[in-house]
């Protein structure tokens, strides 16, 4: 909503910057949308600059959240939104213009999302490209912090739990040798490794930019994240996404891969990066999240048996399928069927609100 709220204000002339708009849309996640007056006022604290630019703005807002006329900007063609903020079906529809008709008259507003078309909610197959766009806006402003494990080196605390003798006595070197002070430490800790192993075959095309842009985006965000893609190879991309420019990444990741859109052969690349990375090092203790839709042209037998390699190792194995959001989904496909016991969570991935999801998953795990 608020990406398409942003190429509304461009189109009415309010210059509405990426940086303004990630501000916006924080301070609605702080204050919520309970009133129209306080969406309109955080709206305008964010994203007009210039006085000049108020009358532009109010135009604008009352056009994207009033549906009023503007015959001022005639001219300009302002975005389509009406596959995002709409009513569910043809009855409600007629009830909701006998009620905006009443509204009309009595200088009330009403602001209405459907819960089916929320932009938000909507499978990335199914999106325009301006709604792509939109949603690639919103998931490069996500940031994944992931969970955190002990580590071995030991930090300062002000709490009373480990003494600390070194620092205790260079205190009192400074105080002419008397303990005025006592020093403490306590067990450091550090993110835990998170592992994206992506499927970029042809059945995963209407989803694999998408879920680029949330691996890009958790690589910037910390360390001790790595993406690797696979088709019918197997290519660690971590480097060519710590770009902060997300386009950026995506185009070097483009040029370094070379089986996009082709077919797949999880079982052979899933043993290349045990045998390369994942059992000598990089899989220990981390989170493995794959992400892929499970069809597999190679034997089921040799994906099991290597996902049981990865799971001995592994924290914790995640697996997202953007096909399990579809109703009546069963995991009969040979490879999700084979590697479905070795499966510590099974989300779904064909969404901006399941890839959301996907974040708690892992801040959790």
């Amino acid at each position: 909503m608020v990406a398409a709220f942003g190429e509304y204000l461009r189109a009415y002339g309010v210059n509405s910057d990426p940086d303004s708009l990630a501000s916006f849309l924080r301070s609605l996640g702080l204050v919520g949308m309970g009133s129209r007056t306080l969406v309109h006022d955080v709206a305008k604290a964010n994203l007009v600059k210039r006085v000049e630019e108020t009358p532009r703005f109010e135009r604008a807002f009352g056009a994207f959240f009033d549906a009023l006329p503007s015959n001022e900007f005639q001219h300009q063609d302002p975005p389509a939104i009406s596959e995002t903020l709409y009513v569910d079906s043809p009855q409600d529809e007629s009830d909701n213009a006998d009620d905006d008709s009443s509204d009309e008259e009595d200088n009330h507003t009403v602001l209405r999302f459907s819960a089916q078309e929320v932009l938000t909610e909507k499978d990335f197959s199914k999106c325009t490209r301006v709604e792509l766009e939109q949603l690639y806006q919103l998931i490069d402003l996500m940031r994944l912090s992931g969970s955190r494990k002990r580590s071995r080196r030991r930090v300062p605390s002000n709490k009373s739990e480990l003494f600390d003798m070194r620092r205790t006595i260079a205190k009192a070197i400074e105080r002419y040798g008397e303990p005025i002070e006592r020093e403490y430490r306590k067990q450091g800790s550090q993110f835990r490794r998170v592992v994206f192993l992506l499927d970029i075959s042809g059945s995963m095309d209407p989803y694999a930019k998408a879920l680029l842009r949330f691996a890009h985006a958790s690589v910037v965000a910390r360390n001790k994240v790595e993406v690797f893609t696979f088709g019918t190879r197997l290519t660690r991309v971590t480097r060519e996404l710590t770009w902060r420019d997300p386009d950026q990444a995506l185009i070097d990741v483009a040029a370094r891969v070379v089986d996009f859109s082709g077919g797949t052969r999880l079982g052979e690349t899933l043993a290349n990066f045990n045998e390369t990375f994942g059992v000598r090092g990089m899989a220990r203790g981390a989170n493995v999240v794959i992400l892929s839709d499970g069809w597999d042209r190679g034997e089921p037998e040799v994906l099991a048996r290597e996902m049981q390699r990865l799971s001995r190792v592994a924290r914790k194995i995640i697996w997202v399928n953007p096909l399990k959001s579809h109703v009546g989904y069963a995991p009969l496909a040979r490879g999700m069927a084979a590697a479905l016991p070795f499966i510590d969570v099974f989300v779904e991935g064909h969404s901006l609100d399941a890839l959301r999801h996907l974040a708690r998953v892992l801040d959790l795990s």
